[in-house]
């Protein structure tokens, strides 16, 4: 019987084991749908509320008595993800961690029932319970559930003909997650924790990016991709409403977007808030006869190549080889009378459209094929994005100011050959431009005209943009930003010339209105809307530096045209003007007068007035955007009202031909009246005048008495434009 003994203690434990065994394997089956087997990820970033939830959650884990926790904060912040950094840093490590959503928890799974059937927390232990998204829980079980956090205790749900019975004792940790706050949980829960959105946190989003960016990399063994300033302000600048949620479906579309790009440009996220749909008519929608002509071949591909193209080159040799004035020269005569009062007319309409048509790409266009065709194997250079966002603004502005002094100093308006000089060198721009990069670089970046015509967009009544949601949704191409291959209803194109996606598109200054990515797009996502015009410049718009600048060179503009009248004004002798360097620097003195009046009277206002807007002056000064608009179509209205009319006798002169064989109704037929003249240009200023100032208004969002200061510049600048122009 002895030597009996120790065997017998042997199967005992051997008995033990194998029950312990088979309960741990039984409570890992059950447990198994709702486990959490890890951490996801850290708290991520430097900023002052990453290290306080850092600290909240150390506080938490450090805990003996184990309380139970709230976690509460809004929709996309990885709450349950805190949740799994508490339990693992706590010493319940090596217990479970289930979570059971809210909406799907019923009570007889998790109490068990009387008659004897055990439920989640008695498999459970000492491990943790976490419960997600509390605000989705009926009533009852909310209160249920609030005695298990208040007590530690709940009781099994009746069975039939099994009473409820008393209640157990729980030793399991709860950690609840809301959206919303608890209050009676609050009271009760030593440890509360809140989780602040993203959009405060605006100094982590670029650690966060990095991190999804390497996460993805790393799961799909790419090359890592770098993140563009000018993508990271975009995102900085946008209130994530999924928070970490959105921000990482953000990075993992776009690194798929991206094709293997060395360099994430801000194209290829979709962060732009889409705009509000009120006051928006689709004329698509409305008209679908203009959907399937601005899809066909005619617009703008057709117009550029078979009339726009050839005609041109008959404009440019008309300036070199006809009569050098504007009286007798066709080509200088549509160059000055017409295409300025007309391309500064339409702005309003259609904004950037005169881009999609413009003589100087189209024969970049052109160079670009011949270039593919001869050197298919040379590929073009990347666009240097970050050289060129910072400093392309600014080229463009020297370059247009350099025009305005040329014309002034050569008198450029009635001179043909330099007129032509003018076109051959933007055009050569254009080619060197295309020779060197893809798509339409120069037009983007670098060109004076299409920077002066993407600033006066933003006044259009016309937008093109792409419904958000669908292009996130439904696109797995992004043929209409990269081009490829027809798809659905979608065209092949070689996609956005200008590298703009229409989803993106906060403004109208990047967007020259081709319809490539109309043709393009297989699920009608893009949009032609009639909207009130300008109205992103006191809702979504952001500011430069550069556009600013260009704004008020603009402006100065103006007053360089009349430049004899100022020097009158101020009573500079005339032959002042006859020399070189008096001009030039009366010319750039007046180009430049402008902005610093109106920088120099906001500045003071600050100083004055305590109160006055905290906005930065640049915001504030794309106010003075109607004004310099109809300030410059005043003027040239009287070139278009009296010498556009007199086209017939003009073109005969180009070619020899005297205006004395017309008959007199045909020499000046459309010429109008100086008094229509001057009414249309006085009604015109007058209207810019009244617009800059409400647009004021709509841009500070103060009180008008806390904008007297550029009230009375805007009002002074009218004054002094109408005195110059019609006097």
């Amino acid at each position: 019987m002895d030597n009996q003994q120790p065997n017998s203690n042997l199967s005992i434990d051997e008995n033990s084991a194998q029950a312990q065994l088979l309960y741990e394997q039984q409570r890992q089956q059950i447990l198994q749908p709702y486990l959490v087997t890890r951490v996801r990820r850290g708290i991520i970033g430097s900023s002052r509320y990453a290290k306080r939830l850092r600290q909240d959650i150390r506080q938490a884990t450090n805990t003996t008595k184990h309380p139970p926790i709230l976690i509460t904060g809004e929709p996309g912040l990885e709450k349950d993800n805190i949740a799994a950094l508490i339990h693992f840093g706590s010493d319940r490590k090596r217990q479970p961690l289930i979570k059971i959503e809210a909406k799907n928890l019923k009570l007889p799974d998790l109490f068990g029932r009387a008659s004897g059937k055990p439920g989640l927390l008695d498999w459970l232990g000492q491990g943790t319970l976490l419960i997600n998204n509390w605000q989705d829980l009926s009533a009852p079980l909310q209160l249920a559930l609030q005695q298990l956090i208040e007590t530690g205790t709940y009781i099994p749900v009746a069975s039939e003909g099994v009473p409820s019975g008393a209640a157990r004792q729980s030793s399991a940790w709860i950690i609840v997650n809301s959206e919303k706050a608890i209050d009676l949980v609050i009271q009760r829960c030593s440890i509360p924790i809140k989780v602040p959105p993203l959009r405060i946190r605006k100094a982590d989003i670029e650690a966060q990016i990095n991190y999804y960016i390497s996460l993805s990399c790393r799961k799909t063994g790419q090359f890592r991709p770098r993140l563009s300033p000018e993508a990271l302000r975009c995102l900085q600048t946008y209130d994530f409403s999924g928070n970490l949620a959105e921000l990482e479906g953000l990075v993992n579309r776009a690194i798929f977007q991206a094709s293997c790009a060395p360099l994430l440009t801000e194209e290829i996220f979709w962060p732009a808030q889409a705009p509000k749909k009120r006051f928006r008519l689709n004329l698509l929608n409305s008209y679908p006869q203009l959907r399937n002509w601005l899809r066909s071949d005619w617009w703008p591909d057709r117009i550029n190549f078979g009339f726009t193209s050839w005609i041109y080159v008959i404009v440019v040799l008309l300036l070199f080889l006809g009569p050098q004035t504007r009286d007798r020269n066709i080509a200088l005569n549509l160059f000055w009378a017409w295409w300025w009062p007309l391309v500064l007319l339409t702005f309003p309409l259609v904004g950037r459209l005169w881009c999609a048509v413009c003589p100087f790409m189209i024969y970049g266009e052109i160079v670009q094929k011949l270039r593919q065709i001869l050197l298919p194997n040379l590929p073009f250079l990347p666009w240097p994005r970050v050289w060129a966002e910072r400093w392309g603004g600014w080229i463009l502005f020297a370059g247009f100011a350099a025009i305005l002094l040329w014309e002034e100093l050569w008198n450029l308006e009635n001179t043909a050959y330099l007129s032509g000089w003018l076109l051959l060198i933007i055009t050569a721009g254009a080619i060197i431009g295309s020779l060197l990069f893809e798509r339409r670089f120069w037009c983007r970046y670098l060109c004076p005209i299409g920077g002066m015509n993407g600033l006066y967009a933003k006044l259009s009544i016309v937008e093109l943009r792409a419904q958000q949601g669908i292009c996130s949704a439904s696109c797995n191409t992004y043929q209409c930003y990269k081009g490829g291959l027809a798809k659905g209803e979608g065209q092949e194109t070689n996609g956005c010339p200008v590298y703009s996606h229409p989803a993106q598109l906060t403004d109208n200054r990047n967007c020259v209105l081709c319809m490539t990515c109309l043709k393009a797009c297989p699920h009608r996502s893009v949009e032609v809307n009639l909207r009130p015009p300008g109205i992103e410049l006191w809702t979504t718009h952001l500011a430069t530096n550069y556009e600013v600048a260009l704004l008020f060179l603009l402006l100065g503009s103006v007053g360089v045209h009349h430049l004899p009248q100022i020097c009158e004004m101020l009573q500079i002798p005339a032959t002042a003007l006859e020399s070189w360097p008096l001009h030039a620097g009366l010319a750039t003195l007046t180009l430049v007068i402008p902005g610093m009046v109106a920088f120099s009277c906001d500045f003071l206002a600050t100083k004055l007035q305590p109160s006055y807007p905290d906005r930065p002056f640049r915001d504030r000064a794309y106010a003075y955007l109607p004004l310099v608009l109809c300030a410059n179509l005043s003027h040239y209205l009287h070139l278009g009202l009296t010498e556009a009319g007199a086209v017939i006798p003009v073109t005969l002169a180009t070619f020899g031909v005297p205006s004395t064989t017309l008959p007199s109704n045909l020499v000046q037929p459309f010429i109008a009246h100086p008094a229509i003249i001057a009414l249309l240009q006085g009604t015109v200023l007058l209207a810019g005048g009244f617009l800059a100032i409400i647009l004021l208004g709509k841009i500070s969002r103060q009180p008008w008495l806390q904008l007297v200061p550029q009230l009375g510049t805007i009002s002074g600048f009218t004054i002094l434009l109408w005195h110059l122009i019609l006097i």
